[in-house]
């Protein structure tokens, strides 16, 4: 129950930090698009500091609750945060929830329950093979550099180039969180000298500036609904894949307990997508696809 609601408490504070972030990354300059340099103008809006204090904090708790908990208990939760994405977006824009925001509710909400209940998550032992270690993180990252490069070619459509951005993070948030679960056990094992040798800590600051950055150019380029839904159903996917891969971490493989997790999943995606989807979320200024409309073909 602890680690639950630890995870609970984070997606609620990643959730309301995302709906900060978009409206102050909105006002952010094009020509920063994909740069490091967006966060040094976006570190100056006072709404986008109180976003990423709310992304910081619910870190945090992520934190804490991988290291109480499984990677494949904790990041189903963490998809929830859309939920309180939603509930903040429709009070600042009056909108009801409606049939499409009731259905991307309970979707999300029943097929998170649906994974859990079925697979019952329980940890292992890492595995010791660091090939296939390297592998999984490698193919995780891969595709996330791959989709932003794609996202970068000026073809690309806006809602398009939101979506690839949104994944891209996703993933690499997920892997962050496999890593965020390694340094716990290093840690644990061995207190600050052991966490402090370690590599992990420090790819997990390098990944965290890069999807920061991949985060904030979704965001300022399209409304949030284009990008937060993608980055929240990637982010699972990829945790699930490394708990699974290397962390040790065991599903039911009975055919009723996979029949159940596979459903459970694609309720999530659906009811992320639904959420997301919801003109109660922040529509943003469409500011990239403007921009793009004034450039000579």
């Amino acid at each position: 129950m602890t680690v639950i609601l630890l995870a609970l408490g984070a997606a609620c504070c990643l959730g309301l930090g995302f709906v900060f972030q978009q409206a102050a990354a909105q006002h952010a300059p094009m020509k920063d698009f994909l740069s490091v340099r967006l966060l040094l103008d976006l570190v100056r809006m006072p709404l986008w500091l109180a976003g990423i204090g709310l992304m910081v904090v619910g870190m945090a708790l992520g934190a804490m609750a991988l290291g109480m908990g499984d990677i494949t208990l904790v990041e189903p939760l963490l998809a929830t945060n859309l939920l309180f994405a939603m509930a903040l977006s429709r009070r600042l824009t009056r909108q009801r929830l409606g049939r499409s925001g009731w259905a991307g509710l309970w979707l999300l909400a029943g097929g998170v329950t649906a994974f859990i209940v079925a697979g019952r998550p329980q940890g292992g032992q890492r595995s010791t093979d660091h090939l296939w270690q390297w592998l999984i993180m490698g193919m995780v990252l891969g595709i996330a550099l791959l989709l932003a490069a794609v996202a970068k070619r000026e073809r690309v459509h806006v809602s398009l180039e939101a979506a690839l951005l949104g994944v891209a993070a996703g993933l690499i948030y997920g892997l962050q969180d496999a890593l965020t679960r390694i340094s716990g056990e290093h840690f644990g094992e061995g207190g600050w000298t052991a966490l402090l040798t370690s590599w992990q800590p420090y790819a997990i600051v390098v990944l965290g500036v890069l999807a920061l950055v991949l985060v904030q150019s979704a965001f300022e380029s399209a409304p949030l609904r284009l990008s937060l839904p993608a980055l929240t159903a990637a982010q699972p996917l990829a945790g699930i894949a490394c708990g699974v891969g290397f962390l040790g971490d065991r599903l039911q493989v009975t055919p009723a307990a996979l029949a159940w997790e596979v459903t459970g999943i694609v309720a999530v995606v659906a009811g992320i997508v639904l959420i997301g989807s919801h003109p109660a979320m922040p529509p943003g200024s469409g500011r990239r696809e403007s921009v793009r409309e004034l450039q000579p073909h």
